[in-house]
């Protein structure tokens, strides 16, 4: 099983670290949960594209401006539960391609598929609209893993 190139909209399967777990010192997501990618980007030549990663969570979120909910049928389509689910926009995870927090979905699959490309717009949308208001988090992984080893 190939895994597959990193695009905008595709759902993949990641130890998204939340904001609240990282102020509470924890150094890896708590549970695998399907995530969107948001942004994809190649780096240095040679090395592994980057990849800025919207958690998907069944909690409704505080603020509706801070999440967008995934519609019935692209959950269907996905293979997600039937469970109400919103894609959080206002904190993302930065993490290079490689990252060994990135698992398959199952036996067979790397990811659960794409967004469509209209609720993939909405999302993109929202997650500026986040930064320009100044409420956008992003959790460089890369970075709490260097600092993890400098800490060892």
């Amino acid at each position: 099983m190939k895994k597959p190139q990193p695009a905008l909209g595709l759902v993949i399967r990641y130890d998204y670290l939340w904001r609240d777990e990282v102020v509470r010192g924890h150094l890896e997501g708590v549970k695998e949960r399907p995530c969107a990618i948001v942004v994809a980007r190649q780096t240095v030549s040679g090395k592994e594209p980057q990849v800025l990663l919207a958690p998907i969570t069944h909690s409704p979120p505080k603020n509706p401006n801070r999440a967008v909910e995934i519609p019935p049928k692209v959950k269907q389509h996905l293979g997600l539960d039937q469970e109400r689910s919103w894609i959080i926009v206002n904190e993302l995870n930065s993490v290079a391609w490689d990252d060994a927090g990135i698992v398959p979905v199952s036996r067979t699959h790397w990811e659960y598929g794409f967004l469509p490309g209209k609720l993939a717009q909405i999302l993109i949308d929202r997650i500026i609209e986040q930064q320009q208001g100044g409420k956008l988090k992003i959790t460089d992984r890369a970075q709490i893993e260097k600092q993890q080893s400098r800490d060892v």
